[in-house]
């Protein structure tokens, strides 16, 4: 992976909260980025916000199961994930989370960092 990503890390939860407008490829590698870097330091809980991170449609189902597939296999079951997005982004279906699931990687999506903070310290 070549892309560089930052992330703090504050309770024993990284954050890494993207700030760019983006394609939607660019975010995924960023995504992917986060991910792997989090689990090499072996920190077992992510907040991804992305609610700033912007340049592309909410994707298609197809392109959700792909996306959360790639995030789950860099995961490797080894973190509890939880998306902040945009509403506009968030699937009412909650797609990506049994994707992600069925997969292995527990994760959640929240409209606001503080739900996605309060479920990360909950598990």
């Amino acid at each position: 992976m070549t892309d560089t990503v930052s992330f703090v890390v504050h309770d024993k939860i990284a954050i890494w909260r993207g700030r760019e407008t983006v394609s939607l490829e660019r975010a995924r590698r960023l995504v992917t980025a986060v991910i792997e870097n989090v689990r090499k330091r072996h920190i077992r809980k992510l907040l991804i916000d992305s609610t700033a991170l912007g340049g592309f449609a909410s994707p298609s189902i197809a392109a959700r199961h792909q996306l959360v597939r790639t995030w789950a296999g860099a995961s490797g079951g080894a973190l509890q994930i939880a998306f902040v997005l945009r509403p506009e982004m968030i699937d009412p279906q909650r797609f990506g989370v049994v994707v992600a699931r069925n997969f292995g990687t527990n994760v959640n999506v929240f409209a606001h960092e503080a739900d996605a903070l309060a479920w990360l310290r909950s598990h």
